[in-house]
């Protein structure tokens, strides 16, 4: 069995609203929003390298999940167009253990920070590279935060993907 460095959900969307920063005395909250395309959560594991990151970001971007309009099959959300949120998702490296959860698997905050901040770069590279002038907007949260996410979807169609 292959040893896993990033763990993925991609859930397609109609829209999505995510916190970015909480509401304090002197502030409001902030908010990053798409429309139609695909919300990415995303999750590194020790051991994991600019190299998977690279192949994480290229695959999902290509992968045809996203329902069309126009077209029987499916197509990637580069083709829709469509929008990408990115979530930092370290929950997705828990492992239960009695009734307990833990994250041993998990990466250093400080390289999974730098490793979120390259895959979220990657990943506006890719659609900018796909014609990302076309009005195909890229969001990301904010690593390490807890954050408060609301999305509409077209059905439950959210598929797990491991790297």
């Amino acid at each position: 069995m292959a040893e896993t460095y990033a763990r993925t959900l991609i859930q397609q969307a109609l829209k999505a609203r995510l916190q970015v920063t909480p509401k304090t005395e002197t502030d409001e909250a902030k908010f990053v929003e798409i429309k139609r395309g695909v919300v990415i959560y995303v999750c590194f594991f020790k051991g994991c390298t600019k190299d998977v990151v690279k192949k994480t970001a290229t695959c999902l971007l290509n992968v045809k999940l996203s329902f069309c309009d126009t077209r029987q099959k499916n197509v990637s959300v580069l083709d829709l167009p469509g929008d990408v949120l990115i979530v930092p998702q370290a929950t997705l490296g828990g492992k239960m253990k009695g009734k307990a959860t833990q994250y041993h698997s998990n990466i250093p905050k400080d390289e999974g920070q730098h490793l979120y901040d390259e895959f979220v770069g990657l990943i506006k590279f890719l659609v900018e590279e796909h014609g990302g002038g076309n009005g195909k907007s890229v969001q990301c949260g904010t690593y390490g935060n807890r954050q408060v996410l609301s999305m509409e979807t077209n059905g439950p169609y959210t598929h797990m993907f491991e790297f």
